[in-house]
């Protein structure tokens, strides 16, 4: 199972949908996308307090530090945000994909901003608002494509911060002949194969 958010698991329906799934085991909160600061990020805190509510024992992991099999041991993986590029780069560098796979197919795989974008088909609408984040010069930005659901973080706030925000978004899916789902934060998607649900 996928489960794509603009923010994290922030949304106490979201927490009870994934209560029905998840009762207990070992998270382990992947700090990975945030190159400068990893584990003292500043919502990693929050982050684990909120897998906690699911009954989960966190530890933090780093795909830079650490092994594809060593993240076999937990039964969730929830990816922070940060920068997607980096992240990508470093799931392809160190050998991460097909755990990912894995985890996604048979146990929980959480993304959060750029920890989600990464699972997506494609990194190219972050491309169009955001291309000086590619600190590592990738020129493929096609991503690990766990899921075909393209989505678009922070929606609302970052309309405000972005010119004509909505319009590249509009522009991307006519071009590309596909649908952004613009989440907002406190919102997700769960994704189970071909199926999914909004929580909003």
């Amino acid at each position: 199972m996928i489960i794509l958010t603009s923010n994290g698991l922030s949304n106490a329906k979201l927490l009870n949908e994934l209560g029905k799934y998840i009762k207990s085991g070992k998270a382990a909160l992947v700090v990975t996308a945030d190159n400068e600061y990893k584990e003292k990020n500043y919502h990693v805190e929050r982050l684990r307090r909120e897998l906690e509510l699911l009954g989960l024992a966190v530890e933090l992991f780093d795909f830079d530090k650490q092994t594809p099999s060593e993240l076999l041991n937990y039964e969730v993986a929830e990816l922070i945000g940060g920068n997607p590029y980096y992240l990508l780069e470093s799931i392809r560098k160190n050998g991460f994909y097909d755990v990912l796979k894995h985890f996604a197919e048979n146990k929980y795989l959480v993304g959060c901003s750029a920890g989600a974008l990464v699972l997506t088909p494609t990194l190219n609408l972050v491309d169009i608002y955001s291309p000086e984040m590619n600190i590592v010069g990738l020129e493929d930005l096609t991503a690990c494509a766990l899921t075909d659901i393209q989505i678009l973080p922070h929606y609302s706030k970052f309309i405000k911060r972005y010119d004509g925000f909505e319009e590249r978004c509009a522009e991307y899916e006519k071009e590309n002949n596909c649908k952004v789902i613009r989440l907002n934060d406190g919102e997700a998607i769960i994704a189970d194969g071909h199926d999914f649900m909004l929580i909003n």
